[in-house]
């Protein structure tokens, strides 16, 4: 009688483990399914910074110093650009370089978690397809990623200020909240583009035009003073979100001044980016699975 009695009682604990089925109802249940996402990735952290830091291995695996090569060949480019430019824009090379270094890296960590994050979804499909977990993991995964990137160029920035005698100092320490911004719109891009992209395949080349288009209209290798002179090129700098996006985090690391207009434009670009993936995120979460 005891045998028989076994297969009832695992007939029970299987039916707990049963997943649900229920029909949409609505706008309140979708961002509870957004909330829960959220919960259940922030406990699998351990497991986001593993595959974060097993990404960088197998991209770098055999090599000698790893992802440090980014860092040599970002120092080689600003040592070829820096010359060059500071004398076609007749700028002051000890002040150019400086601006050069931080903005050249910092563009190529926002450009790096948007490229991507066109694919954090549509790359990881084996996973997304055959285990059961938060889709936010793949997202996170993807910027913390380009942020460990970020740290070994930061010895570039390092090496710069040293050798133009840029003194460090309190004011510096404002990037950090801009940073920490930078993170939450890296995560709320990456969701957004993961989902376009994932339904699109075309995006992903689209985004990479506007990125490369963006690079060349923002002030990354020339400074505003340079349009000064030019008139009608103020909409260049005043239409474009990436002035404000990387201004909050580089304008404190050069000691430049920061105004409220300045960092309030910067909160409401961040606002709509981060409200528009929320909402995509609650109502296209369900058919990310169908779609990579």
């Amino acid at each position: 009688m005891t045998e028989l009695a076994r297969p009832k009682i695992h007939q029970k604990s299987s039916a707990k483990n049963r997943y649900k089925l229920a029909a949409d109802n609505g706008w309140a249940q979708r961002f509870q399914l957004v909330i829960d996402d959220f919960t259940q990735g922030a406990k699998l952290y351990r497991l986001i910074w593993s595959l974060a830091f097993s990404d960088i291995k197998l991209r770098y695996r055999g090599s000698l110093i790893g992802p440090f090569w980014l860092t040599i060949s970002t120092a080689i480019q600003i040592g070829a650009m820096s010359f060059l430019y500071a004398d076609l824009l007749q700028t002051n090379i000890h002040t150019y370089i400086p601006f050069l270094t931080v903005s050249l890296i910092l563009w190529g960590y926002l450009s790096s978690i948007i490229n991507d994050g066109c694919t954090c979804f549509s790359a990881h499909d084996a996973l997304i397809k055959g285990t059961r977990m938060p889709f936010v993991v793949h997202v996170v995964r993807s910027v913390i990623r380009n942020t460990i990137i970020l740290m070994h160029n930061v010895i570039v920035i390092v090496v710069v200020f040293v050798l133009m005698d840029v003194h460090p100092s309190l004011y510096m320490l404002a990037a950090i909240p801009g940073f920490l911004l930078w993170l939450v719109d890296g995560v709320a891009i990456s969701i957004f583009l993961g989902i376009l992209c994932a339904r699109f395949r075309d995006i992903p080349q689209i985004i990479a035009a506007i990125i490369q288009v963006a690079f060349f209209v923002t002030p990354i290798m020339w400074q505003v003073a340079t349009l000064k002179g030019h008139p009608g090129t103020e909409n260049i700098i005043l239409y474009n979100p990436f002035v404000y996006i990387l201004g909050i985090v580089r304008n404190p690391i050069l000691n430049e001044p920061l105004d409220i207009v300045f960092i309030t434009k910067a909160l409401i670009i961040s606002a709509v980016v981060i409200l528009v993936s929320l909402f995509s995120f609650a109502r296209l979460r369900g058919r990310i699975a169908f779609w990579v």
